[in-house]
């Protein structure tokens, strides 16, 4: 095993600290999720965590989280390696809780961004990520213009982060509730996004190939 360099041993105490976390007062066992990654200058952040993923741990656990780990496949990822190899964040890291309508969970407050954004902010300053993958809505807009997704997926973008350029390469929420997938040519969108996302990884050595199959 290498020696842990002085980036990782912050990260394992930022982490620690992030598993602690309890600025917002969330009622019952809801926990912060955390990253597995440790050694890595890609990032992905997602929106906020569901129902299955409210006692913390493991981001993308559930439903939403089985489609993601289906489009890292196709070129050529596993879920361990996603999660080994990409650190994944959120906007917020907390299950906000079912929306008043029924129908999927509820967005995250300003409040509740604005307690949270500084766990983002360190782990950008920490990681400083060559590659960015933004995935749902929020994410999204934390970095890029606001903007139909179909004039943002699919494309690279050259962002500023704490005064460094790095490539972002959004992706659309995989939650079921979405159904941007499924509009207009909004596969193929998604499917040219995962082969930049692939090239970049192939870039790192994260990924020998970039081949990406069709969108199932």
């Amino acid at each position: 095993m290498p020696k842990p360099t002085r980036q990782e041993r912050a990260l394992v105490a930022h982490c620690r600290a992030l598993a602690g976390c309890r600025r917002c007062g969330h009622v019952g066992d809801v926990r912060p999720i955390v990253s597995l990654a440790r050694r890595t200058r890609v990032m992905l952040v997602g929106q906020a965590p569901g129902k299955v993923e409210a006692g913390g741990g493991r981001a993308f656990a559930g439903r939403a989280g089985q489609t993601l780990f289906r489009w890292f496949e196709r070129i050529g990822l596993d879920e361990q390696t996603v999660r080994e190899q990409i650190y994944i964040g959120a906007i917020t890291r907390c299950y906000p809780g079912p929306s008043a309508s029924g129908r999927g969970d509820r967005v995250p407050s300003p409040v509740e961004r604005d307690n949270c954004s500084g766990w983002l902010n360190d782990e950008l300053r920490l990681l400083k990520p060559k590659l960015l993958i933004p995935v749902g809505r929020l994410a999204i807009e934390r970095f890029l213009p606001k903007l139909p997704l179909d004039e943002l997926i699919g494309r690279e973008h050259c962002i500023s982060v704490e005064g460094r350029e790095l490539t972002a390469i959004p992706l659309p929420h995989p939650s079921g509730a979405s159904s941007w997938i499924h509009q207009a040519n909004h596969g193929f969108l998604l499917s040219r996004a995962l082969e930049q996302i692939g090239t970049r990884l192939a870039d790192l050595g994260i990924l020998s190939g970039t081949t990406t199959r069709s969108v199932a």
